[in-house]
């Protein structure tokens, strides 16, 4: 495992976000089960971090407002755990304490050792995690793999936050999002789909022929849908339009099952309830005629 590049994303949340990374924890964790385990025991912060917050102005409007901050590490809380895989691992690490919001954890050789960026929850980490964490980098080791997992689940509330909220906008030219949304809402979820839905911004035209295009995405730490304003067209029908956010609401209620360390997006069963949608077979239909149309919008 670790010959070639490793990595463990993970985004807090019940579902996936959109974005290039996957998810590889849920469902119940191991710390939930164990005595004073759980998400609710554990701090915001590891114990030996700090986050600094960074100011920014904006020039638009002269407001102050926060940005991505520092994380500060105490150094011998590092060098500890970075011994402690040394132990496991059998070679020379270099390792890195992240606060990143998705990718938990990632190895690559580098100069004769073995590169380690993890999330800094891992600075609190018990001997067992440790343990887990080091045969996850060595082997891929399955249970080390459920362990590492459950433990990412457990200390979701460590993760930091998104830093800002982008405005909505659900009135396109063509098509009204919101009207769409709480339609679908009402037909097949009963009203209970919490989620939000914008248009995407508008991107420059590319110099080249797109060969692919994300019609929609749904990011689950804001609970936001997205939809590509390349679908905002007269010649696009609004049951494909429905069929776009639908897709995205399924991803918003359907749980995701880890396989193989990777979240899985399109189960069986949320291939089954995609076809729920009325009219699936049509938009299927009408995006396998129109996809080379779609892709030079």
């Amino acid at each position: 495992m670790s010959q070639g590049l490793v990595s463990f994303p993970f985004l807090a949340s019940r579902a996936q976000s959109q974005a290039r990374h996957r998810l590889v924890s849920a469902g119940p964790s191991l710390a939930s089960r164990r005595p004073g385990g759980g998400a609710g025991s554990a701090p915001k912060l590891a114990r030996s971090a700090v986050r600094v917050p960074q100011l920014k102005r904006s020039e638009l409007t002269d407001q102050v407002h926060t940005s991505t901050p520092h994380l500060f590490v105490h150094e011998g809380a590092r060098q500890q755990l970075e011994k402690s895989l040394r132990r496991v691992l059998g070679q020379r690490i270099l390792l890195a304490i992240t606060d990143n919001r998705r990718t938990m954890i990632t190895a690559r050789p580098l100069s004769g050792a073995l590169e380690v960026r993890v999330h800094h929850m891992f600075l609190d980490a018990d001997l067992f995690t440790q343990v887990a964490l080091g045969r996850y980098l060595r082997y891929g080791d399955s249970a080390a793999n459920e362990t590492i997992g459950s433990y990412i689940e457990s200390n979701q509330q460590r993760i930091r936050p998104p830093s800002a909220r982008h405005s909505l906008r659900t009135r396109g030219q063509k098509h009204d999002l919101k009207a769409i949304f709480g339609r679908l809402n009402d037909t097949y979820f009963q009203g209970i789909v919490d989620a939000t839905v914008t248009w995407g911004r508008a991107a420059k035209r590319p110099s080249h022929q797109r060969t692919s295009i994300k019609l929609g995405t749904y990011c689950a730490d804001r609970k936001l849908i997205r939809i590509h304003p390349a679908l905002d067209r007269s010649w696009v029908p609004r049951y494909f339009v429905e069929y776009v956010v639908f897709h995205e609401m399924l991803h918003h209620m359907m749980p995701m099952p880890i396989r193989d360390g990777r979240r899985e997006l399109h189960t069986p069963e949320f291939r089954e309830s995609e076809m729920r949608f009325r009219q699936y077979a049509r938009a299927i239909e009408w995006e396998r005629q129109h996809v080379s149309r779609l892709l030079r919008s």
